[in-house]
């Protein structure tokens, strides 16, 4: 369970030092969880009750469309935090499921208890910054990515950037994620193998 913490240390420490002091209100407010595989853990009509850090395991975002499709907007690709964060940041009803694609291993922080650390820590309020400015950062660059990159384009770059995410997530998910269509996606994956 210490390793769990362990982790998260070190997740925050690739954005800042963090005190022993906050060491300690994150292993008093962060709650371990563990979740099967296949599990939607924040179903979307819902407001995000928990500020997610995935240990280990593999989750995703996603809406379904008017079509019935579903549309992922998120992966992660090794250990960091994970939400449907407009919704959870704003307390609005989110439109998005939190999905756990593998078995996983989380630590959790309810929505009003990262308002009350911000308060008690002495750098929580900036590694929080830090994470939705990363994650503004991401989600901009992807849009900008779907605009200027062809559908090959798309998948090298995730491929070269994040070799995990297409080593442990299923291809349909990836096509999602990248606006592909899967047997597209198929035909490009066989022809780079070539």
């Amino acid at each position: 369970m210490s390793n769990n913490f362990e982790v998260l240390f070190n997740y925050i420490r690739l954005l800042i030092d963090i005190p022993e002091i906050d060491q300690k209100i994150c292993r008093e407010y962060f709650k371990p969880f563990s979740i099967t595989k296949d599990t939607i853990i924040e179903p979307s009509g819902k407001i995000p009750e928990y500020h997610n850090f995935i240990v280990s395991g593999y989750m995703r975002n996603f809406y379904t469309n008017e079509q019935g499709q579903e549309i992922t907007t998120d992966v992660n690709d090794g250990p960091r935090f994970f939400t449907s964060y407009n919704h959870f940041m704003h307390k609005t009803p989110s439109n998005e499921n939190l999905h756990c694609i593998t078995d996983c291993e989380l630590l959790r922080i309810k929505r009003d208890d990262v308002d009350v650390t911000a308060k008690l820590g002495i750098t929580q309020m900036k590694y929080t910054m830090h994470v939705l400015q990363e994650q503004l950062e991401k989600n901009k660059q992807r849009a900008i990515d779907h605009t200027t990159l062809s559908a090959q384009q798309r998948f090298v770059k995730l491929q070269k950037e994040h070799p995990t995410i297409i080593q442990n997530i299923p291809l349909k998910y990836i096509a999602s994620y990248l606006g592909i269509n899967p047997g597209s996606l198929s035909r490009i994956r066989n022809e780079l193998s070539n």
